[in-house]
């Protein structure tokens, strides 16, 4: 089955959506083992750091009038938005499950 989130990303990417702004990589398993899980956390947040910093480009240029897309600067920050959504969810289940290893210990 084919991953929908890569599957997204190709068909932006076959899109042409080419603005000179930086383009986010979409995190993706490149087969390589014995990466560690700090690792790809560390790789999740930078990702949603460059997120954050395309969509505040986008608004910028935007603001300054230069030739850029009103819906391109929506799809971005609603890129940015939505990541740091799922990020700040994936560190609430990582509470939940630290309390719930502790609780084990008591």
């Amino acid at each position: 089955m084919a991953d929908p989130i890569t599957g997204a990303a190709s068909a932006i990417a076959r899109a042409g959506m080419d603005t000179g702004a930086k383009q986010v990589p979409v995190l993706q398993d490149n087969g390589t083992k014995g990466s560690s899980f700090g690792d790809t956390l560390k790789q999740f947040v930078n990702n949603v750091s460059d997120q954050q910093d395309v969509a505040t480009d986008y608004i910028t240029r935007f603001t300054r009038g230069e030739p850029v897309e009103l819906h391109q600067v929506m799809s971005a920050a609603e890129e940015a938005s939505i990541s740091l959504d799922m990020l700040v969810e994936v560190r609430n289940k990582f509470l939940d499950a630290y309390r719930s290893v502790i609780s084990m210990q008591s």
